[in-house]
């Protein structure tokens, strides 16, 4: 009980010591604010970028051309031979003729062109459309499909496949560091602010030695000033992410420039980075204020 009325006690004093330094709890907290909306850019558009790359390679297909005078027992073994690869996720058969019904509904010309043949003389050729677990992997497996018997051709967009998997690996990196660096630049952007506020306080601290209050109760109250200010921080850049991004995604109908470009559904996206910009504040709040205490003075 004792411990609790401790506790209870050091969290009702660090939150009037917040509004007793007002001036100084709002440089803190003006500097947490700004750094957690930088902070909350740079998730959503890690975050954006990595679906549109996951929509990409979800899209990209390796496209097997069979010869021409293949059976339908060459198809079946074929078919089976590629579903035993390691990479492969699905297989979709098109038949010839079915292409060439497609091809005829859709243009009069190819109509004209491809409407007098029948299965023997049809020069389009069948194929296979696979879709693979790992687009990284894609031209290793494109490569297996190409050495099998009665295979004629396989494409899957070679070259421009593999450029925007570095381009994407290469976003991922960069977002990752700045979302890191970010962190790790308010963590001591806040430490000086908060060694400002503490610096102020220094004769209340030398009051606390000579009562004989130990380093631990000396820097307890702070920890929680640190959390409150992490708290009061965080408030502005988790309304902006919940409302700024839902409104983005209603006027622009969950697309970016073209249907192209999906941007993710805002819930429960928006909370869980909400939930994350909440424990970076307080994190780097609580962090700067034992910092400050103990390294500025050195308790």
């Amino acid at each position: 009980m004792r411990a609790l009325r401790i506790l209870s006690r050091n969290i009702r004093d660090a939150f009037k010591n917040v509004f007793r330094n007002f001036s100084l709890s709002l440089a803190s907290i003006s500097c947490i604010t700004i750094t957690l909306i930088v902070v909350a850019l740079a998730i959503l558009l890690s975050e954006n970028v990595n679906n549109f790359a996951k929509l990409v390679e979800k899209d990209v297909t390796i496209v097997v051309f069979l010869n021409r005078e293949v059976t339908e027992e060459q198809i079946d073994d074929i078919h089976d031979n590629i579903e035993v690869l390691e990479n492969v996720e699905s297989i979709t058969f098109q038949d010839k003729m079915s292409i060439s019904k497609d091809m005829m509904e859709s243009s009069e010309v190819f109509k004209n062109i491809l409407g007098n043949y029948d299965r023997t003389e049809n020069p389009i050729q069948d194929t296979f459309l696979v879709k693979v677990k790992e687009i990284e992997k894609i031209r290793k497996t494109a490569d297996q499909i190409k050495e099998m018997e009665h295979v004629n051709i396989v494409k899957y967009g070679e070259g421009m496949v593999e450029q925007l998997v570095s381009m994407f690996n290469v976003v991922k990196k960069i977002s990752i560091f700045m979302v890191l660096a970010l962190i790790v630049v308010t963590a001591f952007l806040i430490s000086n602010t908060i060694k400002i506020t503490i610096f102020s306080r220094k004769r209340e601290i030398e009051i606390m030695r000579l009562v004989g209050a130990s380093n631990l109760n000396i820097k307890i109250p702070f920890l929680f000033e640190g959390l409150f200010l992490g708290i009061f921080g965080s408030i502005i850049p988790i309304l902006g992410t919940i409302y700024g991004y839902t409104a983005l995604y209603n006027n622009f109908n969950g697309q970016l420039f073209s249907p192209f470009i999906q941007l993710l559904k805002p819930e429960p996206f928006i909370y869980i980075i909400s939930a994350i910009l909440l424990g970076i504040g307080i994190l780097v709040g609580m962090f700067g204020s034992s910092r400050a205490v103990k390294k500025h003075l050195k308790i």
